[in-house]
């Protein structure tokens, strides 16, 4: 049995989710900070702020719940749940970020901690990093141990922390007045502050809904106690924020709600439970993060993203407990500890957080609207709409807080994604990238289906009948440089003989134009019919392959080399042009010649020869497609030495000037670089080959023969070519305008 497969100890939503999350939630802000929020906003804008920053993660909220009931979640919280959806570079980039913040967060509340405990003992005031360095220990020793007896000691905290709150509204129900409720309703900003600095102050109160979701690997049954619990989390900590707004509104006057940070204190009626209570808070917010970090490291590196981190992936004991995980974080945070003040990194780590949520958002938002089929969450009061919201909404209470964090902590994250994808890190889980490409094409093709058919739209979607490729490299590598960058190629093959008995073979040649097509990186498709007769394949591709406005409209197929094969090829062109489309027969003799013979190895379809790319012109109806696939084939960085000519064969000198003229009108109006050449000569076949013999590729019109004229017709069209080692011949469908 794998270790990820064997027993562990399991947690259910009230210990695995609810009591990390409430007591994150309800931390040091709650007791030193909120009766400043409520003095300077004044109670109705506490309150709005509370609602404000409640609406965010509660969107949130109802994100991570609906994405976590929707796939079987394991160890690593947030960063499983992005890294799954996103992909990942984004779940990698998250994974950094969202341990880091994690990690030094235990160092944050152990400083806050020790601040409250030193100020409470002032005979310990010259032993800060000692004081600090021990809880940081302790709370190492309580994770290191197991989460079991954390949760156990976070019970403990919780009633600490229930404590606390009941001698607070014990003592302030007795000195509740109307009078000071009315007082304290609207702001009274110290110089300097506004809404908008209290939001601020407020906001990483909030922020603790993934203390039960970083738990994730340790839970039950997460896809239910993660909504449960962090919902209940959510709601709870509302009720007791807007009642505290309310009572320090109504209890004490606001210059001393803003001049006081232990005003709760001062109204407690048991004084002592406000101090354990801020003991509390900020332990058990440091046992939280101690005991999530590791986990989300674990997670991460298991997923071998940056292989020199597979050495925390281990787990260790029946439970997998991430014990060497737990070392680094403890090693972080202590070196933080030692470098005192955190304020200067606080900001970023608060952005951090925010990211993370923000894209937990994100990542609800497109399993929703890509509509893949898979993404079934059993959990139902999310709509896309909450989840684009909750998106929006963390990264604006990012730039509400620091516009300067935000963009920095922005630019890391977008830093970790590139380093990633240019590592081109592979994931071997499936993530919403193919359904997000899907969505995307199925729309564009539906709104394509719907346009108007224009000549300037026309585009080469070649299909080319190349076999299985391997013995005809050339045409699949001509049809590359026609579309590369323009249009669609597919590489097609009939497979002869009965369905039946070939349908596994049909799969076979698949795979092998795949493995032909990566092998030459070639931006191409693989299509493959198994048909009894090679003509009815062929016509099955040509009127089945394709969708919508993407189907075919040239074929790329390749020109006999053999007389015998004449007439099978002419029924082949003849049987394409009925069915419209435009047709290239590639004349490709594979060898190196040498006067006129067959000598040496075979060509590289790759090599790009010297000289031109010459079109013979002999009017509009072929003309317009060869000249514009000389200028596709120009357009690729390979061919940009190869001139384009046009050229035209004419009986005597009086034609030349004027036709010469023609062609320079046309390629001005084709916004095409060609350089016009007029031959003198009453032989075209000669011309031809005198003219072009050192170019690099010829182009040619033709017409599909008649029937029982296929070996005249191409017996003639050998004539014209004779030994041009390269040659094109065109025949056009129309449907493009050189104008255009």
């Amino acid at each position: 049995m794998s270790q990820e497969d064997q027993p562990r100890m399991k947690f259910g939503t009230f210990g695995g989710v609810f009591t990390p999350c409430t007591l994150t939630i309800l931390g040091v802000i709650m007791f030193l900070r909120f009766g400043q929020v409520v003095g300077q906003a004044g109670v109705l804008y506490a309150i709005l702020i509370v609602v404000a920053s409640k609406t965010i993660t509660t969107l949130t909220t109802l994100s991570l719940s609906a994405i976590a009931s929707n796939t079987r979640v394991k160890g690593g919280g947030a960063y499983y749940l992005i890294s799954r959806s996103l992909g990942v570079e984004f779940g990698g980039a998250i994974g950094v970020v969202f341990y880091l913040a994690q990690a030094i967060s235990v160092a944050m509340y152990v400083i806050g901690f020790t601040e409250a405990f030193v100020g409470t003992f002032s005979a310990w005031e010259n032993h800060f990093v000692i004081i600090a360095t021990l809880i940081n220990v302790a709370t190492f020793v309580c994770v290191y141990i197991g989460a079991g007896w954390t949760i156990k000691v976070q019970y403990f905290i919780l009633a600490i922390l229930g404590a606390a709150l009941a001698s607070f509204y014990l003592g302030a129900f007795s000195s509740f007045e109307l009078s000071l409720m009315r007082e304290n309703l609207m702001p009274h900003y110290d110089a300097g502050n506004s809404l908008f600095t209290m939001f601020a102050l407020f906001f990483p109160a909030v922020t603790g809904i993934m203390a039960g979701a970083n738990m994730s690997g340790d839970l039950k049954n997460p896809s239910r106690s993660i909504p449960q619990g962090t919902l209940g989390a959510v709601i709870v900590t509302a009720v007791i924020y807007l009642s505290l707004a309310l009572i320090l509104g109504g209890t004490r006057p606001y210059a001393d709600l803003i001049g006081n940070n232990l005003i709760m204190k001062e109204i407690s009626i048991w004084p002592v439970l406000i101090t354990a209570g801020v003991f509390a808070a900020t332990l058990s917010s440091a046992l939280g993060s101690m005991m999530g970090a590791p986990r989300i490291l674990q997670a991460f590196a298991r997923d071998e993203i940056f292989k020199r981190l597979s050495f925390f992936g281990a787990g260790s004991g029946s439970s997998r407990e991430p014990r060497r995980a737990t070392v680094l974080t403890f090693v972080i945070a202590q070196i933080c500890i030692l470098l005192g003040d955190l304020n200067a990194i606080a900001p970023i780590i608060t952005m951090f957080f925010m990211i993370t949520y923000g894209l937990l958002n994100l990542a609800t938002f497109y399993e929703a609207i890509t509509k893949n089929p898979s993404y079934r969450p059993t959990f139902r009061y999310c709509h896309w709409s909450v989840s684009l919201a909750g998106t929006v909404g963390c990264l604006a209470v990012m730039f509400l807080i620091n516009w300067i964090w935000a963009s920095a902590s922005i630019v890391v994250i977008s830093g970790l994604y590139w380093f990633i994808h240019y590592r081109e890190v592979e994931s071997r889980w499936g993530d919403l990238h193919s359904g997000m490409v899907f969505e995307r094409a199925r729309q564009g093709l539906l709104k394509l289906e719907q346009e108007a058919y224009h000549p300037k739209n026309w585009r080469p979607i070649i299909l080319t009948l190349s076999g299985t490729a391997w013995n005809r490299p050339h045409l699949a590598v001509y049809g590359h440089w026609l579309t590369a960058g323009h249009g669609i190629l597919s590489i097609a093959h009939v497979v002869t003989g009965d369905i039946e008995e070939h349908a596994e073979r049909r799969e076979k040649f698949e795979n092998t134009l795949r493995a032909f097509i990566a092998k030459e990186e070639l931006l191409a498709f693989p299509a493959v019919v198994v048909s009894e007769y090679l003509s009815d394949g062929v016509e099955a591709l040509v009127q089945c392959h394709g969708i919508g406005g993407l189907r075919p409209n040239t074929v790329l197929l390749g020109w006999p080399n053999d007389p015998l094969k004449s007439e099978s090829f002419g029924s082949t062109v003849r049987l394409v042009s009925r069915l419209g489309r435009s047709i290239i027969a590639l004349r490709f003799l594979r060898y190196r010649e040498d006067e006129g013979e067959p000598t040496g190895p075979v060509i590289d379809p790759w090599d790009v020869p010297i000289g031109t790319i010459d079109v013979w012109w002999r009017g509009r109806r072929n003309g317009s497609l060869m000249l514009l696939l000389a200028h596709l084939l120009h357009q690729n960085p390979e061919w940009r030495g190869n001139r384009i000519r046009v050229l035209r064969a004419v009986s005597n000198d009086e034609a030349v000037e004027e036709v010469t003229r023609h062609i320079e009108e046309l390629s001005a109006s084709a916004r095409i670089a060609a350089e016009p050449v007029v031959v003198v000569s009453s032989d075209p076949a000669r011309a031809i080959q005198q003219t072009s013999a050192a170019a690099a590729v010829v182009i040619l019109g033709f017409e599909p023969p008649e029937e029982s004229a296929e070996a005249a017709f191409f017996a003639r069209m050998e004539s014209f070519v004779g030994n041009l080692p390269r040659v094109l011949f065109i025949e056009s469908a129309g449907g493009m305008e050189l104008e255009s």
